[in-house]
């Protein structure tokens, strides 16, 4: 278990004052990844869009089992003085009916455009979970480089009066001076670079929070990493049954079996059915003196003459289809199983050079500059001997702080990938 802490600013004590000026003033309270995390999947506008789409598709099932709205028609008819005596008066009701089947299979695809709909819902509120984490590590990693820096400032700092010292003594020549002048001055850059570069990451936070990319954050600065747990079979059947594109490519396989069903229920007919109620204002148009009204039904039916050039050719197009979902589904499986494949063994490995950095590579580092600083006072190793040695303390947490943030951003990544939180 290893931890990442930022270094105090009064670490960087000996940088000069214009390199703080530009730090903006800490927001009040402390966020958490967690807290940034319920803070995104409440605000991020790609979050409440997806939901609303989702609500949209909830609201389109009940239309797929409605039937057609009927048809109401109005006749005058039979009239020798234009519209204004009617011999004969028509009501007529019409109303369309699929046949039997058709509507309960279009029902299913509605029901399984809104889990898809659903599910790209979910899809989003776990991507801004990823995101708003990888901006979060991203932001501890640059204030971290930021810290980095200073530490690395004081260091060549103490150098320069050391360098100093020897040199009013005439023990060491003016150029060790200039030199620790100029690596403080390249220092005090890359501090204001790590510096700006950690505000940039605060504003791609608040995008995300769907937030001004001027407000101020703070963070909690102390994270922790751990080896991954889960064996990579188990991440990857985890992914099979949870990742939100696997299951929506498998709902859009169904729906284009259920699609090829329609398009062979094309042949069968759909029906029209007509009440209608005539009337006879004039007794002399009526078909008899007793007769006055009339009422009376249809039915129609459409008849498939046009089969070959219409309900077949659907058919094979709803056959192609079908296949293309499933050739989709078998390539995202695949493209998700190496994904988190990749990611794995690049995280884990990312945990074991952090651990090799922390336990052991930068102790040395920090024990060779000590001894190098006792013997460059003793004008037994040179100058560049010196920045040496405090240059390998520098890439030494550099490539620490490099792998813990990969580790931890690795392992946002494989929730992303899986489709959820687990245990890793």
């Amino acid at each position: 278990m290893l931890f990442l802490a930022r270094i105090p600013a009064a670490a960087a004590a000996t940088l000069p004052r214009a390199a703080f000026r530009s730090a903006a003033p800490p927001a009040p309270q402390p966020l958490s990844v967690d807290d940034l995390v319920k803070m995104a999947v409440a605000s991020n506008p790609q979050v409440r869009m997806a939901k609303a789409q989702y609500m949209a598709a909830m609201h389109q099932i009940d239309q797929a089992y409605a039937p057609n709205d009927p048809v109401v028609g109005w006749l005058d008819g039979q009239s020798p003085t234009g519209f204004g005596k009617p011999t004969l008066q028509t009501l007529s009701v019409s109303e369309q009916f699929q046949f039997p089947g058709k509507a309960w299979l279009q029902g299913d695809v509605a029901h399984r455009n809104a889990e898809i709909a659903r599910l790209a819902y979910m899809a989003a509120v776990r991507d801004a979970k990823a995101q708003v984490k990888t901006a979060y590590y991203q932001a501890l990693l640059d204030g971290a480089l930021a810290d980095t820096a200073a530490e690395n400032a004081t260091n060549i700092d103490l150098m320069r009066q050391v360098a100093k010292v020897a040199y009013v003594a005439n023990q060491v020549p003016q150029s060790d001076v200039i030199n620790a002048e100029f690596d403080l001055t390249a220092a005090s850059q890359t501090y204001l670079t790590s510096r700006v570069a950690e505000q940039n990451d605060e504003a791609t936070i608040n995008q995300i929070l769907g937030r001004d990319p001027r407000t101020p954050l703070q963070f909690v600065t102390t994270v922790t990493i751990e080896p991954l747990k889960a064996p990579l079979d188990s991440v990857l059947q985890t992914a099979l049954a949870m990742r939100q594109e696997v299951l929506e490519a498998a709902l859009t396989e169904k729906n284009s079996a259920t699609a090829l069903k329609l398009a062979h229920m094309e042949v069968l007919p759909d029906f029209t059915v007509t009440y209608f109620k005539d009337r006879w204002p004039l007794v002399s148009g009526a078909p008899a003196p007793n007769i006055t009204t009339d009422n009376g039904a249809a039915i129609n039916m459409n008849i498939p003459v046009f089969y070959i050039f219409k309900q077949r050719e659907d058919a094979k197009s709803a056959e192609h289809l079908l296949e293309a979902a499933r050739s989709n589904l078998r390539n995202v499986e695949l493209q998700s199983q190496t994904s988190i494949t990749q990611l794995y063994r690049t995280t884990d490995l990312a945990f074991e050079v952090a651990s090799r950095y922390h336990d052991s590579l930068i102790p040395l580092a920090r024990q060779s500059f000590q001894v190098a600083l006792v013997s460059y006072q003793s004008r037994k190793a040179d100058f560049a001997y010196l920045a040496t040695t405090l240059q390998r303390i520098y890439t030494a947490r550099i490539n620490y702080l490099t792998a813990v943030n990969q580790h931890l951003t690795g392992r946002a990544a494989l929730e992303q990938q899986v489709g959820g939180p687990i245990r890793l």
